[in-house]
């Protein structure tokens, strides 16, 4: 017989395992926006009592990936216009920093990731002139590396937990605006040099006009005022 405290673990780790699961299926688009997030349907299919469930449900909510309506239940959030607006605002400030502190601390082996990394990207593009610009994740995301290089962990915790996730819910509707891969890519070759260059400023004023320009092409893309990329 499990002790209180053991009762507690195993909730907390109930709570995590559901919670990962739901997280990896809603980023992978298995589990679509808009998608209902039943309690009972998701204890039996995980075996566990609806507590874990419910606070996974809430931990998700937390994160700006679950929306939970009174009433009405769990759903896998739709990010409607004005917060996508307010989603790449804040992304704008934060990246444009994350470049700023990256130019200050880069050196010859960053300099040499980022040539390496983009002569790959220019590779993928030139391969699909028309399509999106796919980086791919972690290593391979031009953004990720930047956040990374900086050495802010607050800026680099807040754009990969909590920023790019809610941002793919945005992909995962919309994709990748289409025929964006080139000129992508050239902002981020000019964002690269300015880095390995040391200019703070520069950098920091590319990445933000990147973003914008990302925006600005992705809210063409949008078809309704209130419709629910990076």
């Amino acid at each position: 017989m499990q002790t209180p405290m053991q009762t507690a673990e195993s909730k907390v780790m109930a709570t995590e395992r559901v919670a990962a699961s739901l997280r990896a299926e809603i980023l992978s688009g298995t589990l679509q926006p808009g998608a209902r997030l039943g309690e009972v349907a998701l204890a039996g299919r995980f075996q566990v009592s609806r507590g874990p469930v419910r606070a996974a449900l809430q931990d998700l909510s937390e994160s700006g990936l679950v929306a939970i309506v009174p009433n009405s239940g769990a759903r896998v959030r739709e990010v409607g216009r004005e917060d996508a607006r307010a989603l790449y605002q804040v992304r704008a400030a934060l990246e444009a920093e994350a470049a700023r502190l990256a130019a200050a601390r880069a050196d010859a082996v960053s300099a040499g990731s980022f040539r390496a990394l983009l002569d790959q990207h220019a590779r993928d593009v030139a391969a699909h002139p028309e399509g999106a610009y796919l980086q791919g994740s972690g290593d391979r995301d031009f953004h990720i590396v930047i956040a990374r290089v900086a050495g802010n962990p607050i800026i680099l915790r807040y754009l990969t937990r909590e920023l790019y996730p809610q941002l793919l819910l945005l992909r995962l509707k919309h994709r990748n605006v289409t025929g964006r891969g080139a000129t992508a890519l050239r902002e981020h070759e000019r964002i690269s040099e300015a880095i390995a260059a040391g200019d703070a400023e520069v950098a920091g004023i590319l990445m933000h006009r990147h973003i914008q320009n990302s925006w600005a092409a992705l809210e063409a893309q949008l078809s309704g005022p209130e419709e629910e990329d990076r």
